[in-house]
């Protein structure tokens, strides 16, 4: 479904973000999820209303992590959801079925209930070790199999994720990475290289 998945973070970027977006969109990615938990929602959809309207013009598919809210005011093209976030039933009456919807799994036993929630494709991770979000540990590029083997829904590796690595992750599955691009000062470079491992 997708092949790289740009996580944008503000906190994470080197360069300016819209700098950081326009040079990812070069580069290849053909998703990106915008991810500021800090914000509160007026503040995010403020901030995010310019990135969304980037995406749309260069056709390439924007998601707002968690907040079904600020998707909807953003009209951007679905919503990526946490384990503890809004039900998947109760996010999907509110978009509707022209909306995308993600959902964040960190087991095959989740990514297998994720396949009969109605989601669109399922997040999986942390793969590798990732500061990002504090793991020391990640699940193993193997367990993507395990994955694959109960759950049909596209699925986007997660976690830690970088041009050295990123061989070591399934061919099946995208791949969603924050750190490695964002953290550069040649965002498009990376994204090349991302994109060639998914070839």
């Amino acid at each position: 479904m997708f092949r790289l998945c740009l996580l944008l973070s503000r906190d994470l970027c080197v360069l300016p973000v819209v700098d950081v977006l326009h040079q990812a969109i070069a580069g290849g990615v053909d998703m990106v999820q915008l991810r500021e938990k800090e914000m509160t929602p007026r503040e995010f959809c403020e901030y995010a209303a310019p990135l969304v309207e980037i995406c749309k013009r260069n056709n390439i598919k924007v998601v707002i992590n968690d907040s079904v809210e600020c998707a909807m005011a953003l009209d951007a093209d679905g919503v990526h959801l946490g384990q503890d976030d809004m039900p998947v039933m109760l996010a999907r009456k509110l978009v509707g079925r022209d909306k995308l919807i993600g959902l964040s799994t960190h087991s095959a036993e989740q990514a297998e209930d994720a396949a009969c929630s109605g989601v669109d494709y399922i997040g999986f991770g942390p793969i590798f070790p990732t500061p990002t979000k504090g793991y020391v540990k990640g699940l193993g590029p193997e367990q993507l199999v395990l994955v694959r083997a109960g759950c049909e829904l596209p699925v986007l590796a997660i976690g830690g994720i970088d041009a050295d690595n990123v061989c070591l992750v399934p061919r099946f599955a995208g791949i969603a990475v924050s750190s490695a691009i964002c953290a550069s000062v040649e965002p498009k470079n990376i994204c090349l290289l991302l994109c060639q491992s998914r070839v």
